[in-house]
Order: structure tokens, then sequence, then C-alpha cells
């Protein structure tokens, strides 16, 4: 993923966030429905603001929550020896429901067409199916490409911080619009990687 040189910069900031909730016996299953919460109130921010850009600020927070939930519950699940099938399993539905609440909210709120929109969200649950499908094949959960989830929040949080200073147009789109195009076009292509990679390792 184009973000992965990120990740020694973000364990240095949620390794000890996670040994705060270890020490207060904080389950991962509650930091996963508390990510989910996030995505959740992130998507009626988005979509209540085209009304007030306050709203546009606020969603960029809870989706950098989102974010920070969703990369603590695996961490503290394999730190306190409480990883299970069952938790895995939560961890994955939530996080569709969250790319679900959060794209579709910024197309609900008319950023982009719903023609756009949907595009993007069957891109990214496309691209989230074909990982998943890779482990289950045997082939082991597999996040390659150039879109990852991971990528998609990054993008989305800078293009509602951009979209809050010039909320007008660039080329007949906001910043926030943009970034939804940006996230259809790069997980379709996130997807045929995907199929490329999955294919070839079946032979």
């Amino acid at each position: 993923m184009t973000f992965n040189t990120l990740r020694p910069f973000a364990s240095k900031v949620i390794d000890p966030l996670a040994d705060y909730f270890i020490r207060y016996e904080v389950s991962p299953n509650t930091v996963s429905i508390a990510s989910l919460i996030c995505a959740f109130f992130a998507g009626l921010s988005f979509y209540y603001s085209p009304a007030s850009r306050e709203f546009i600020l606020l969603a960029g927070i809870l989706v950098i929550l989102n974010s920070i939930f969703d990369a603590l519950d695996g961490i503290i699940a394999r730190k306190s020896n409480r990883a299970t099938p069952r938790g895995d399993f939560l961890d994955h539905v939530i996080d569709r429901y969250s790319d679900v609440f959060i794209i579709c909210s910024i197309f609900f709120a008319g950023y982009v067409s719903w023609q756009l929109g949907v595009t993007a969200i069957v891109g990214v649950l496309l691209t989230s199916y074909l990982g998943t499908q890779a482990q289950a094949l045997s082939l082991g959960r597999y996040y390659g490409g150039i879109m990852g989830r991971a990528d998609r929040l990054v993008v989305i949080i800078l293009a509602a911080f951009g979209n809050f200073v010039f909320p007008g147009p660039i080329a007949g789109f906001s910043i926030l619009g943009w970034a939804v195009i940006l996230i259809a076009v790069t997980s379709h292509i996130t997807a045929i990687q995907r199929i490329y990679y999955i294919w070839k390792e079946l032979q």
C-alpha cells in the first residue's frame, strides 16, 4: 500500500495507546465498536457538512479516530493474547460498515454524483472482498495494490481538511469530490491487481 512507509511512525503513537487500553482491560471488541461509532458520526457529519463547514472538520477528526481505533483493536488483541476468529470476523464486518457510512455519506451529501459514488463504494467493497478471498483460498490475507483501506482513510482525512480550508470547486469538483473520484479509480485498479495476484498464486 502507498502509506506503508508511515507504519513505523504510526506504531510510535498506536503502541503506547494499546498498552494504555490493555492496562485498563479494555477489550479489542469494545475498541472495534468504538471505531464503528466514530465512522457513523463521521458519515453524519459529512452528510450535513454542505450546510455548515464545521461539520466537515468534525468529520475529518472522526475519521482519524476511526482509523486509530481500527488499528488499535488488532494490536490490543495480539498483545493481550485475546486474538480470536470471532474478533477478526467482527473487525472485518465493522470495517465494511465504516467504509459504507463514510463514503456513501460523502456522495449522499452531493460532493459527487451518485453514479461516481456508487462506482467508488463498489470498488472499495470489491477490493476488501478480494483481500479476504485470498485468505479463504489459503493464500493469506492480501493487502496489496495501490489503494488499500489505510490509503483511503488518509485520502479522505486530507480531503476533508482541504475542503474545510478551500470549499470551492476545482475543475468542477470540490477537493472532497475529487477524493471520491480518486478512490473510485484506484480502488478498481487495486481490485484488478488483487485479482491478478490471486489468479497467479492459484496456478
